[in-house]
């Protein structure tokens, strides 16, 4: 059977924000192997000689917790994507039921809520580290052009700036992406709830349903 066309562009939205999570959980891994291990979110660099060095560095909980959050999201859509497509499937007629509309409600505020914590986090973040890349090599105009300078070993920096604005355009993608779903959500919410509303109800008798006042000369 077919989707309804809401419930189809919410699905389109779910595929979205899945690709959005793990290009973002993949660029922050990336970038945290690349050097080797530590988290350069807020860290700060210095010239040694020639090579630039990393003087001090964030958590490493700080870039899991990017990752698990982009991880997360990206398989919580994943896994309705696939459950809708099943129940189309397999039901004549896919109904959603405003329990589970109100259940999506709250996940989008929570999805929402740890997004934008983690848009600030990269965009914060990548932002400091900059700011000490400008102070350390003097040489350079942007912060991307330290990428083609060389890096203390085993500190490999060729694409640190390009990973890390991949994920903050994928974060910010995927909130935005998330913005939309809330209002799809809202609307079947609305939509079912006017048409529940419109039903009559089979439990009425024909005497509940006549006038108080009949007038003069009415066949009763």
């Amino acid at each position: 059977m077919a989707l309804p066309w809401l419930l189809l562009l919410e699905l389109l939205l779910y595929g979205g924000c899945f690709i959005c999570g793990i290009v973002t959980a993949a660029s922050v891994t990336l970038t945290q192997g690349s050097f080797d291990g530590k988290c350069i979110l807020y860290g700060s660099v210095h010239l040694n000689s020639t090579s630039i060095a990393v003087v001090s560095s964030s958590s490493p909980s700080l870039c899991y917790f990017v990752s698990s959050i982009s991880v997360c999201v990206a398989v919580f859509c994943f896994s309705l994507v696939l459950y809708w497509i099943y129940t189309s499937c397999v039901d004549r007629e896919v109904i959603r039921e405003k329990l589970w509309l109100n259940i999506t409600l709250g996940m989008c505020g929570v999805f929402l809520f740890f997004l934008l914590v983690t848009g600030c986090i990269l965009k914060i973040g990548r932002d400091r580290l900059c700011d000490s890349v400008h102070q350390a090599v003097t040489d350079i105009t942007r912060c991307e052009e330290a990428q083609n300078k060389p890096w203390v070993n085993p500190i490999d920096g060729t694409q640190f700036y390009s990973r890390l604005h991949s994920a903050e355009t994928a974060v910010w993608v995927n909130f935005f992406f998330w913005m939309i779903i809330t209002v799809l959500v809202l609307i079947q919410r609305k939509k079912g709830s006017e048409n529940r509303s419109a039903e009559l109800d089979p439990s009425a008798t024909p005497s509940e349903t006549e006038p108080f006042f009949i007038r003069p000369g009415h066949p009763q």
